[in-house]
């Protein structure tokens, strides 16, 4: 089976229900009309485009970027594309064009589609890199180029690679995880499986996201419906202003969130309609803060169930809680629903004493460990080994499990930030930082954000004859800027004498991140969080 046989199959059973809609208010930058596709209407397309595609060599085992943002596009190309075997790289239409390039090269992705309004940025990301990638815009499919690179002779099956996502490596370089056909089958296994809370019934549901199709929330959005004949319910983005009215007019029935989402809701004027659990059935996502969620469920009407998944795990391995007890209030990520194995290990790999924190170790149980887990790294087998080590997938995040089996989110041991939903690597803003000639030595930091979840900090010891005050932040923050996309650029600028060193002059992360929360307490900090927006 095959991700796009898996929408075949529900396309036979409903194929009049719907399977796409896109709101007006998504589509005002392009239209300001509703999209909407049912089973039967995508599947012509699909069809259409697998023609093409296969009409022009393309095939089992090349790759294609994607610069397809949150469009119909980018479902019936994925799907006709997994049809036949190509690969999908998603990219970032908002990352710079060295990120953009990187991305691109390192996939050796042999085409990239795009959008009429990023065919530009493309063409300058391809000129810039060692590519033999054609470039084709989604109005001109009649005139895709004949592929350059042959095809596999081996039949399509689950474990044939349906995509290549890009997240953050604590490197500084993305990592490219490679997901297969039975990765993404067994997450919508397990969704249309899932008692409780989240219980899916066929050709009933319509789930609304605002994620980026290039995260895998959003394709799980997609295998939840297309496994269960529901809708997607695909918005541009997260809309503050008028999300309850988008939530009503789309006939949601359930939704997708990361916890910025809640926080930002619960500070919107209360209104007479707020409650809204008559028409949804709960809401699934991660990082809600232990304040919010119980507010939020009392306000709004229905339950927030929060989980616990990587990239590379995928969900068959899904931590959520889905059934009681849930211990609101406690960063409570609840229980594995298909059974699993795990360890919680200390840094030296020793395992932790009942009811204390560790870092996660995590397999599936069985003659299959990596069962939905990722194939892994591309071109990096190192790395995926290593994540491997032992047997077990070593998370870098740190748990504690209650009494009752219960899992509760402690920290990240990873050097990543978690940023409304983007995983950022400290190390490649610390990079651009280094580069300045003002910096002497400098350590990037979570800083918790109510809103948020966690923010960019930084800690800075300056060069001789600087000065650490707003101008020079102000200087640092143009000059990150430049060279990152927004949401990685520091919003807090800590200046200290010095930072704390081990004895081998590595920094002490622990200490960096208590000795910023410190400052910002005290107010020894300068606060530019609300100078972050993507630049047009």
């Amino acid at each position: 089976m095959t991700v796009f046989d898996e929408f075949y199959q529900s396309a036979e059973k409903v194929p009049t229900q719907p399977f796409l809609h896109i709101p007006p208010q998504a589509t005002a930058s392009y239209g300001g009309i509703s999209i909407d596709y049912t089973y039967s209407e995508a599947l012509d397309e699909i069809q259409h485009l697998s023609r093409l595609y296969e009409e022009a060599g393309y095939g089992h085992g090349q790759r294609i970027a994607v610069l397809l943002d949150n469009r119909a596009e980018f479902f019936l190309h994925f799907h006709a594309l997994n049809k036949i075997g190509v690969s999908v790289v998603p990219v970032n239409s908002g990352f710079l064009e060295k990120e953009m390039s990187y991305v691109i090269e390192h996939s050796d992705a042999c085409l990239v589609l795009a959008l009429p309004e990023h065919m530009e940025k493309a063409k300058q990301a391809l000129a810039s890199i060692d590519s033999d990638a054609a470039l084709l815009d989604t109005l001109s499919m009649e005139k895709l180029p004949r592929a350059t690179i042959g095809v596999k002779e081996s039949q399509i099956d689950e474990m044939s690679e349906a995509t290549v996502l890009y997240t953050s490596g604590t490197t500084g370089q993305p990592k490219g995880c490679m997901l297969n056909n039975d990765y993404f089958i067994s997450l919508g296994q397990w969704y249309s499986d899932i008692p409780g809370y989240c219980q899916l019934t066929f050709g009933k549901e319509r789930m609304l996201t605002p994620l980026p199709t290039v995260h895998m929330n959003a394709l799980c959005t997609m295998m939840a419906m297309t496994m269960s004949g529901g809708c997607i319910i695909q918005l541009d983005r997260f809309h503050a202003s008028s999300w309850w009215d988008t939530v009503r007019e789309s006939k949601a029935t359930c939704l997708h969130y990361l916890g910025v989402i809640p926080a930002i809701l619960l500070n919107q004027p209360e209104r007479p309609d707020d409650y809204v659990g008559d028409q949804i059935k709960f809401g699934f996502g991660a990082g809600v803060d232990p304040k919010h969620l119980q507010r939020f469920e009392d306000r709004f009407g229905f339950t927030l169930v929060e989980g616990w998944a990587m990239t590379e795990t995928g969900c068959y391995v899904c931590i959520t809680t889905n059934v009681e007890p849930r211990h609101i209030g406690t960063r409570c990520v609840g229980k594995p629903y298909y059974p699993i194995e795990y360890r919680l290990v200390d840094e030296e790999g020793r395992e932790v004493n009942a009811g204390e924190p560790g870092e996660l170790l995590i397999r599936a149980k069985g003659d299959k460990p990596d069962k939905g887990f990722f194939s892994g790294y591309y071109k990096n087998e190192e790395e995926t080994a290593k994540v491997w080590e032992d047997g077990y997938f070593h998370t870098g995040d740190v748990l504690r499990v209650s009494d009752d089996g219960s899992f509760h989110f402690v920290d990240r041991r990873k050097n990543i930030i978690r940023r409304s939903g983007e995983n950022i690597a400290a190390v490649e803003v610390e990079n651009v930082l280094f580069q300045s000639e003002h910096v002497a030595n400098c350590a990037v930091t979570p800083i918790y954000d109510e809103m948020r979840g966690e923010e960019v900090g930084v800690c800075l010891t300056l060069a001789k004859g600087a000065s650490g005050d707003e101008t020079m932040a102000d200087i640092l923050f143009e000059y990150c800027s430049e060279k990152l996309v927004y949401y990685k650029v520091p919003a807090y600028f800590l200046f200290v004498p010095e930072l704390p060193m081990t004895a081998s002059q590595k920094i002490q992360r622990g200490e960096i991140k208590k000795l910023a929360a410190a400052c910002i307490e005290k107010g020894d900090c300068i606060d530019f969080r609300d100078r972050k927006r993507a630049r047009k």
